[in-house]
């Protein structure tokens, strides 16, 4: 299908579920109680999704509190309970992080029991978010390995297990997150995209990485308005992701300083651009999403454009995040219509 539609991943969680519009928020229930929520919450996420017309959907992260922790957490060699306080992304922004304590290791299941519902729930391509391993080294406090390499490659051997077994459940694509590749190049080169690989494996699947600018909450609305008026950190990123094993790059576009000509720099992916804004309460338009498609098809033929969100909804209030959704659908199907 030309200009295929899914979403970066989160979505708002509802009030019932855990406080909204919180990027770490608590859950508003306990034990059997908020499973039973988190269920619900990803039917209507699913219901969301479906109904605004994107194509491979996603459980919207609804039994994550947040997008990194969620697997991380439940590491062997991992302690979720005792946080240390880290700048992360470059000292973009402080952070309490789990704590790296011995030797990182997946000794069970982690998202399994999500994988099995949202796979039953949808008739969909679906697609499952899982945390890049230099995101998580980035989002960790290391007591133990004291080498971000060795760290990083220690949790893309768990992620290749958790992956092996989330396609083995019928799951179409997965999503490895990495938004700490736009901030450390030298090591993105040196290892990161081998860590990448590693966690990828031979996974039978569609295999899609996704690099932003982040969230749009103020720490990282603040960190694009210092970086000028061309962000041209893909320029640098690009060359070295369409080496990796990864079938689909994600990139963010619209309302940003992203120069196009940076999409030249993939020509053996296909790549998945961000038509909607998610640092904006703005509604896009069904044109505004295809006037971001025909920037894209200017460097890219149709058959390697998909559409999504610049990054994930988390944060955002869910009536927006919805209808932002709707524009994506509906400017995808005006593109096809037109192109």
């Amino acid at each position: 299908m030309r200009f295929e539609t899914t979403i970066a991943g989160s979505l708002p969680k509802p009030p019932w579920l855990a406080e909204p519009e919180r990027l770490w928020p608590t859950w508003r229930l306990e034990g059997s109680e908020l499973l039973a929520a988190q269920h619900d919450a990803v039917r209507v996420s699913l219901f969301e999704e479906e109904h605004a017309g994107i194509d491979v959907v996603t459980d919207g992260e609804q039994a994550r509190q947040h997008f990194v922790h969620g697997f991380a957490g439940a590491l062997e060699g991992v302690d979720a309970r005792q946080r240390a306080r880290r700048g992360i992304r470059g000292d973009r922004y402080e952070a309490d992080c789990p704590r790296i304590v011995g030797e990182v290791r997946r000794t069970r299941s982690i998202h399994a029991g999500e994988a099995r519902f949202a796979r039953a729930a949808t008739a969909r391509k679906l697609k499952f978010t899982l945390p890049g391993p230099m995101t998580i080294v980035d989002t960790l406090v290391d007591e133990f390995y004291g080498s971000r390499k060795d760290a990083a490659f220690a949790c893309a051997r768990a992620l290749r297990v958790e992956i092996e077994e989330l396609v083995a459940l019928g799951v179409d694509v997965i999503q490895l997150d990495e938004p700490a590749f736009n901030v450390y190049f030298d090591e993105v080169d040196e290892w990161g995209i081998a860590a990448l690989d590693e966690a990828f494996g031979d996974a039978r699947c569609e295999k899609a990485v996704h690099v932003c600018y982040g969230y749009g909450v103020e720490a990282n609305v603040a960190w694009k308005a210092r970086l000028g008026e061309e962000w041209d950190q893909y320029a640098a990123l690009f060359p070295m992701l369409d080496r990796s094993r990864a079938d689909i790059v994600l990139m963010e576009l619209a309302g940003s300083h992203v120069p196009p000509r940076v999409l030249d720099l993939l020509p053996n992916k296909a790549v998945a651009v961000g038509v909607i804004d998610v640092a904006s309460d703005r509604i896009e338009s069904a044109e505004d999403v295809r006037a971001v498609i025909e920037i894209a098809r200017a460097h890219l033929p149709d058959e390697r454009i998909k559409c999504t969100t610049n990054c994930g909804m988390a944060p955002m209030k869910r009536d927006v995040a919805y209808a932002k959704l709707r524009a994506l659908g509906a400017g995808a199907a005006l593109a096809r219509t037109s192109a």
